[in-house]
């Protein structure tokens, strides 16, 4: 079967949107999964329906796997994307064939450093994009020279290329580019910024050109959020569909339906870049910190909050508990009527987000199993569910519930009859006979092992005043020791779906 290009595709009777030629407007620091399910199908989006026009560049930030843009290259920077899951609880199947991408360089061979610096100098350039994992947004002092083909760290290449562009444009403050950081921590445009501060300073480079840099052109902190499996893995489902599809496809991709992207810019940048206009759902918004806070409080929260107890109820994987009724009513309880009413965003889109999560969690084509959800549930808990529960209690003065049953459910998972502390966790043995293993911070699981022999009320004394786990000591908080105990205690005797019954 032949490899995908645009000759090949134009011969299997494709008939959805294409743009082979058009200037690349964009330099993409990424070349993954991740980025050409999300950053890269927004902009293709953009192409078709607000009339941009434009590619994106991909630029491999480390030189470790130049195959891939060898088979990115050899495909044309075309590549088929399906975009599956749950929506309105309908099952969804969407595939697109992505052309935005011009093509993909790997900096570390050929010169092809100079091909990055040339779009550097380019008029059409206007956008950086960059996903480089949470490592690569990093500064080590001397760790990457000016004249280095190419500089070690992607935010030392990123000042090389804004240096070229400087020097270019003669330091021409309408030439300077947007940044976006889609890297996975906090303040990623902000960080970003910093290394490159820190580099400049390293590199001796002109005081005119810091100051362009700063002021010319524009940080970004992002916050992404879509769940991308990145490939088919069952080799009879994927050969079914590169036959119906009529091409074999290295790069094929495979992303969930949801998508949204926050971008933290001041005013102007929504008109500024493509994405309003296409009406896809990115925004830009003047603080992601909010949207943020919701992504953790919700979605993650979410998961944390319910999956312990569900695991001792007999569930294995997230799809299941969203076709229980009572799992999926205190999940939703939890978030409806405990979570949002104490975050700081409109309440209609608090309530949307809220809904889309349940399609999310009912996705068809992904297993996400419980246990691995369960990895480190003491600081998740802790950064997860417990701000709105203490956000709940300071605003409503009383327990919450759903969140409280949450605690309680925690606790059993980490003492349902524990076997013994190996090297890399903790064997428990579950209510229906198979024993797990939890995996958490070693001190964690010593405290669970130690405390094996408690009684109920001396473990839930021991957890709630453990200021290791919660920095404070919980038992001060009016009625939760008790409420917790017999939350506990309903879990052990009734089974953990009774318990969760017990709160709707």
């Amino acid at each position: 079967m032949e490899t995908l290009n645009y000759k090949v595709l134009e011969g299997t009777g494709y008939n959805g949107y294409i743009l082979k030629d058009a200037p690349v407007k964009v330099m993409q620091f990424g070349e993954g999964n991740f980025l050409r399910a999300f950053v890269d199908y927004f902009y293709d989006v953009a192409n078709e329906k607000a009339g941009y026009n434009g590619k994106v560049k991909l630029v491999q930030p480390i030189g470790n796997f130049p195959q891939m843009a060898d088979w990115i290259n050899e495909q044309e920077g075309l590549y088929t994307l399906y975009l599956r899951g749950s929506e309105k609880g309908q099952k969804v199947d969407a595939k697109r064939v992505i052309s935005c991408v011009s093509d993909c360089v790997c900096p570390y061979i050929d010169n092809k450093w100079d091909e990055v610096l040339a779009l550097a100098r380019s008029e059409d350039l206007e956008t950086v994009v960059s996903n480089t994992t949470e490592a690569g947004i990093a500064y080590t002092k001397g760790d990457s020279q000016f004249d280095q083909v190419p500089p070690n760290s992607f935010p030392a290449k990123l000042t090389r290329v804004l240096f070229e562009r400087y020097k270019a444009f003669n330091g021409a403050a309408d030439k300077g580019l947007v940044i976006l950081s889609c890297e996975l921590i906090d303040n990623n445009g902000k960080e970003l910024q910093k290394c490159c501060n820190n580099y400049a300073k390293d590199w001796d480079l002109e005081p005119a050109f810091i100051d362009w840099m700063n002021t010319a052109n524009t940080f970004c902190s992002t916050l992404v959020d879509r769940i991308v499996p990145g490939r088919i893995r069952d080799p009879q489902e994927l050969a079914a569909l590169e036959e119906a599809n009529g091409y074999h496809d290295t790069v094929l991709d495979v992303g969930e339906v949801f998508g949204v992207w926050v971008i933290e810019g001041p005013a102007g940048l929504e008109d500024k870049l493509p994405f309003k206009k296409a009406g896809v759902n990115v925004m830009v918004v003047p603080d992601v910190t909010p949207y943020k806070k919701r992504k953790v409080r919700i979605l993650n929260g979410a998961h944390t909050g319910f999956v312990l107890g569900a695991y001792l109820a007999g569930f294995d994987i997230v799809r299941d508990c969203m076709h229980n009724d009572t799992v999926r009513g205190f999940m939703n309880k939890m978030l409806h009527e405990e979570i949002i009413p104490t975050l700081p965003l409109d309440k209609k889109d608090l309530e949307d987000f809220a809904s889309a999560v349940e399609d999310r969690f009912n996705n068809p084509f992904v297993n996400h199993e419980l246990m691995s959800i369960s990895l480190n549930s003491t600081s998740k808990w802790k950064a997860r569910n417990m701000p709105s529960f203490l956000a709940y209690i300071e605003e409503q003065k009383q327990l919450p519930k759903c969140l409280t049953m949450s605690l309680a459910a925690y606790i059993a998972f980490y003492s349902n009859d524990i076997q013994e502390r190996t090297a890399d966790g903790l064997i428990c043995k579950r209510p229906a006979g198979n024993t797990y293993k939890i995996q958490d911070d070693a001190w964690a699981l010593d405290f669970y092992y130690a405390h094996k022999d408690d009684t109920a009320a001396q473990l839930v004394h021991a957890v709630l005043t453990n200021t290791q786990m919660w920095d404070q000591d919980l038992t001060k908080i009016e009625g939760l020791e008790a409420a917790v105990l017999a939350d506990l205690e309903m879990i052990r005797t009734q089974g953990a779906e009774a318990a969760y019954k017990s709160c709707l």
